[in-house]
């Protein structure tokens, strides 16, 4: 059986601008796959390559595949529903397969908008689909595919949900396929170093409101550090790797694992070989800050910061569970560490004003980050924070929710001037930075890294690839409330998606009712018993011959009063 992935040619002026990044995905699925007996495997990188309709249709009728298998995060949905239209046109025959974050939330938009995909994979997509291609290789799809936990599909003109899957327990048990990737494609720009993105551990114990990642992993769990190192170790003496950036949404968060992941990479003298970035979180920075030199030691040079906001208000609303002073002394302890730091900042509410803007450029400054990112707020249609602004959305066109197009409209400002007051923070950080730091500060490394980022900047902007802005009229004589940022505004959210989403409320709103009501059954029950002692009962009420006693949790909780399930 002949298995096709194809990742989305879909590009924005975003975080393509440091580098082609590999995708991952597809080397941990063929990795399990191949594991599970599978081994006619093919993957066209079309977004690394460029790869247009034509040359797609071409391919896939020079390939003759059996299944044809894609991925797509939010702003790449549309590119990846049309490469599976495309395959059912040319290869009518072959199974249509979506999997990633946006599809395993908004699996009926999708299938309302895409009816031509066959399934769709909800959640991790490791053992999900060896269960699928197990099933289609033996012939039991379509007949068994409710048997198959994980998936959704249209059956006889509904959309089917099957139960979720269970999370990855075993992650150790996954061998990646780094293999199929072309790493010669793969370059990290600052570096000019080819880049690989491992993975360490899935999951996030934090609930940031305007985040999704901790919905989709679920549960927290961390790999063996030697077997991260293992993975390492190969991609850098087999595909000639220099530069990795750990997948994690938040790498130290278990400190143990975080500090053996170090001294492993010590012990085999990778750090010469190969340096490393993560994401995290400024907490973890201040907890750990005597090993910072050690993490440097390890290899890691780069930190991006989820500082996220410069107003207290913002950090508030956004459930970071931090402060400003944390944000700048966390940014301190890196810089004495010799670690690169990066402050992201996350703009474009409907509370922002010119205000709001320079006060995050005066707080960049202060801190005195290598780097700086102003991203657009984006309302992930399955966050937290979404459901709490739903009202207020007026843009369902998913191919611009790539974090560089304002989205949302300030009250007080419009989306051009908004677009405006981000570049004008990046223009006079990034020269500030180029005439009077990048140059000057340290020797060597530091140095060579600093411009090399400052590099990647400046192509992007001449190229007009920078925050999209070829792709917008930003360069136009227009004034900035007039910038059309071109909308698909005929696209809404599906009946069947709102519908589930009504449908989730409800049982939300349900069950805070019964919860209250059971606090309310607890307060009378209580004050009953008051009642009963005060009219002179005793502080133990006897056993009555032939009853049981009364079954009482360890911690004293009593059975049955949990909340109750969704």
């Amino acid at each position: 059986m002949r298995i096709v992935f194809i990742h989305p040619n879909y590009h924005s002026g975003g975080a393509e601008i440091a580098g082609s990044w590999p995708p991952a995905w597809v080397a941990y699925l063929t990795g399990s796959l191949r594991a599970a007996g599978f081994d006619d495997i093919h993957f066209i990188d079309a977004m690394t390559n460029h790869v247009d309709d034509d040359m797609l249709r071409a391919r896939l009728a020079e390939l003759k595949p059996d299944v044809v298998g894609t991925t797509a995060i939010t702003p790449s949905i549309y590119v990846a529903e049309e490469v599976l239209r495309i395959t059912r046109e040319v290869v009518p025959e072959a199974v249509t397969v979506l999997g990633g974050i946006h599809a395993t939330f908004m699996f009926r938009q999708v299938l309302t908008e895409a009816p031509w995909i066959d399934v769709i994979v909800r959640g991790e997509g490791e053992e999900i689909v060896v269960n699928l291609m197990n099933a289609i290789a033996e012939g039991r799809w379509p007949a068994d595919r409710r048997k198959i936990h994980g998936l959704a599909f249209i059956e006889e003109g509904e959309i089917v949900a099957t139960q979720a899957a269970s999370t990855v327990k075993n992650l150790d048990g996954i061998k990646p396929d780094w293999s199929i990737l072309e790493w010669e494609k793969y370059i990290y720009v600052p570096l000019n170093r080819r880049v690989a993105i491992p993975n360490m551990a899935r999951g996030c114990p934090f609930t940031c409101s305007f985040c999704s990642q901790w919905k989709f992993w679920r549960d927290y769990r961390v790999r063996d550090p030697k077997k991260v190192v293992d993975e390492i170790e190969d991609l850098v003496e087999n595909h000639g790797v220099g530069f990795f950036i750990l997948a994690d949404e938040e790498p130290t968060i278990n400190r143990k694992k975080f500090i053996e992941f170090c001294e492993e990479l010590i012990a085999r003298d990778l750090p010469r070989r190969i340096q490393w970035g993560i994401n995290t979180r400024v907490t973890d920075i201040m907890r750990d800050k005597d090993l910072l030199p050690f993490y440097r030691k390890a290899g890691l040079v780069h930190v991006s910061l989820g500082t996220e906001a410069a107003a207290q208000l913002k950090l508030d609303q956004f459930n970071k569970e931090t402060t400003v002073a944390d944000n700048k002394e966390a940014i301190r302890l890196l810089r004495e560490a010799d670690i690169f730091t990066e402050a992201q900042f996350i703009v474009g509410l409907d509370n922002e004003t010119p205000e709001t803007l320079e006060e995050t450029f005066q707080m960049a400054w202060d801190w005195q980050p290598d780097l700086a990112n102003w991203a657009m707020y984006t309302p992930w249609p399955f966050t937290p924070l979404f459901q709490e602004l739903r009202d207020q959305v007026e843009v369902f066109d998913y191919s611009k929710y790539n974090f560089v197009t304002p989205i949302m409209k300030p009250k007080a400002m419009s989306r051009g001037k908004l677009l405006e007051g981000v570049l004008n923070n990046y223009r006079r950080f990034y020269m500030r930075k180029a005439l009077f730091h990048y140059p000057w500060r340290g020797t060597g490394y530091r140095r060579k890294y600093l411009l090399g980022c400052l590099k990647a900047f400046l192509k992007a902007g001449v190229q007009r690839q920078f925050y999209d802005l070829g792709k917008t009229d930003y360069f136009s004589m227009k004034p900035r409330d007039d910038l059309d940022f071109g909308f698909d505004m005929t696209r809404t959210i599906a009946d069947a998606q709102l519908a589930d989403w009504e449908d989730h409320a409800d049982k939300k709103r349900k069950a805070a009712e019964r919860r209250e009501a059971l606090r309310a059954q607890g307060k009378a029950r209580a004050t009953e018993r008051n009642a009963v002692k005060a009219c002179g009962g005793g502080g133990q009420l006897e056993e009555l011959p032939g009853q049981p006693r009364p079954f009482r949790m360890p911690n004293g909780a009593q059975p049955g009063l949990r909340e109750p399930a969704e």
